[in-house]
């Protein structure tokens, strides 16, 4: 006869070998080689960033890391990619939070419910948009500039190739009263010829082109979008203190589904912090113009949330029209 202890034993046994297979599959993590999705094209100074990752932490995993490029349709692609992906670890997408917030908005039916759907697991960097003109420009100045659009009118115009850039230029015009002309481009590198020839006054561009094209005497950075100045750029004023207060940043993440589990969750944080938080990554992200970006998981996907009620507000501003 089985007593009740015996069978309690056994109860409890068999209770432990029904929970160990999922503490095996979290303990495997990783089991096979990783994909990081990057939403740019191969060469892209986003793609440069999520190879560069790629390189530093498939040493730490022990797999190798493929980059999978899925480029289109300003990054939803790749987030749509990263939502039906199997919830296991194995994909994870590289990209600015920031980016995947303002996807909430800029269609009028998402097909990825992001704060549902998608987890940070670890932050990587925060950049600023910037304000540029020419290098033979004659604003040396923000206020050179805001005197010039305000002298013009409707007849000067700006050149932006996303919409950080198209918003933080939308609210510069708002709070100085000029109707500056809106010219839109497929990317920031297209803009640079009618700056040189003074069809456009101003350009609103990511951090890592106008650094580039500053060095060569191409370009002038005139201000930052972000609240407070940036340690990679921090001798360049921000766009606040001329009074006009502006904080949009983009901030690089890696996201995972939200159905993985937390325990790999954890391992991809640990890899990310790792590296992030190394004088050699400090380097490489400061010469792109972005500060190393270290969040809890919690205080991540809680910026992540607050950003979608922010871009319901810039959109509005904008008056940028959600795709059907």
């Amino acid at each position: 006869m089985i007593s009740r202890r015996q069978l309690g034993l056994g109860f409890g046994a068999a209770g432990a070998v029904i929970a160990m297979p999922r503490v095996l599959r979290a303990q495997a993590y990783p089991s096979q080689d990783i994909s990081f999705i990057c939403a740019f094209a191969p060469g892209s100074g986003a793609d440069v960033l999520v190879r560069y990752f790629a390189a530093k932490i498939g040493p730490l995993a022990g797999r190798n890391i493929i980059v999978e490029n899925k480029v289109g349709a300003a990054g939803r692609m790749a987030l749509e990619h990263l939502a039906r992906a199997k919830p296991d670890g194995h994909t994870i997408f590289v990209h600015a939070a920031s980016g995947a917030a303002a996807s909430m908005h800029l269609v009028k039916r998402p097909v990825v419910d992001v704060p549902k759907q998608i987890r940070v697991a670890a932050t990587i960097n925060e950049q600023a948009y910037v304000i540029v003109v020419d290098g033979a420009s004659p604003h040396k100045s923000f206020n050179d500039l805001t005197a010039a659009l305000k002298a013009k009118g409707d007849k000067a115009s700006y050149g932006a190739a996303n919409q950080s850039a198209q918003i933080m230029s939308e609210i510069y015009k708002l709070k100085i009263g000029a109707p500056t002309v809106q010219v839109l481009y497929k990317n920031s590198k297209d803009m640079m010829n009618d700056l040189a020839n003074g069809q456009l006054e101003f350009g609103a561009i990511d951090p890592v082109l106008a650094l580039a094209q500053q060095r060569a005497g191409r370009l002038r950075i005139l201000a930052i979008s972000s609240s407070q100045r940036m340690k990679a750029m921090g001798d360049l004023p921000t766009m606040a203190e001329h009074g006009v207060p502006v904080n949009i940043t983009g901030w690089w993440a890696a996201m995972v589904s939200a159905e993985t589990p937390q325990p790999v969750r954890d391992q991809i944080n640990k890899w990310f912090v790792a590296v992030v938080s190394s004088p050699e990554a400090a380097e490489f992200l400061t010469n792109a113009g972005g500060d190393p970006l270290i969040m809890s998981q919690a205080d991540a996907q809680a910026r992540l949330v607050r950003e979608i009620d922010d871009w319901a507000e810039w959109v509005r501003v904008a008056k940028i029209e959600p795709q059907g």
